[in-house]
């Protein structure tokens, strides 16, 4: 004998439509959603222009320091298509440019370069001076890094390590646009020649990258900027 089931088309209904409560959840977590959102993007647009110009105000406070003669400081592009630098346009935060300071009577006392690179905890990022005079970097700045506190951290404070960035040689090879001995990292009281640089003793991670990272830059930025000095000349710009 058949059993004969009757569906209640009314209870079908109920299956297949949301609770009044999951409809409720759902709006609610939408809404936090939407206002979220909302929150994020409006503290941005307050608080970027601000974090811009804190940016640039410590670029340009880094650039005194790896330049301590500088007391104008203009920006330069290099343009590739003509092969030669010019003022640049902008001085933002992310733009592409080398520093050039100038002393009290215009003349060219060297070029500060930004430069970043992977340490042990994250990016590294640094400013570092060039005297084309010299032919040597003659001082650098960390500008952002996170590396562990009181080990990696110390490529920001260690006396010994940042003496060799008082005058590191760069110098050009007399027949290339090519340094004449790349910028080699070794260990700790191993250094012999005035293109090394000593690592810290338990922060080797952190002082190996800031070789590395200043290294790669020098090898491509002062084969550029060197036959190319005549380019960097103070302009009427404002002092920045």
């Amino acid at each position: 004998m058949k059993t004969s089931i009757s569906t209640d088309p009314t209870l079908s209904g109920l299956a297949s439509t949301p609770r009044p409560q999951t409809a409720s959840i759902y709006g609610v977590v939408l809404s936090v959603g939407i206002v979220c959102s909302l929150a994020i993007v409006t503290v941005y647009q307050l608080t970027g222009p601000r974090i811009l110009r804190n940016q640039v105000a410590m670029r340009h406070d880094a650039i005194l320091v790896v330049l301590p003669d500088a007391v104008t400081v203009i920006p330069f592009e290099f343009d590739s298509t003509l092969g030669q630098f010019h003022p640049a346009a902008t001085d933002d935060a992310d733009s592409d440019a080398v520093f050039a300071g100038f002393n009290p009577g215009g003349e060219l006392v060297g070029l500060a370069i930004e430069t970043k690179g992977m340490g042990y905890q994250d990016t590294i990022r640094l400013m570092y001076g060039y005297s084309p005079h010299e032919q040597a970097i003659i001082g650098i700045r960390v500008l952002e890094s996170r590396e562990t506190p009181g080990l990696g951290d110390r490529i920001e404070t260690d006396a010994n390590f940042l003496s060799h960035f008082r005058r590191l040689d760069v110098s050009l090879e007399s027949t290339s646009n090519q340094l004449a001995h790349p910028i080699e990292f070794v260990k700790s009281g191993n250094k012999t020649a005035p293109w090394q640089i000593d690592g810290i003793t338990g922060a080797t991670i952190s002082s190996r990258a800031t070789a590395a990272m200043i290294g790669d830059s020098a090898a491509d930025w002062i084969p550029r900027v060197y036959p190319r000095l005549a380019d960097f000349t103070a302009t009427s710009q404002e002092t920045r």
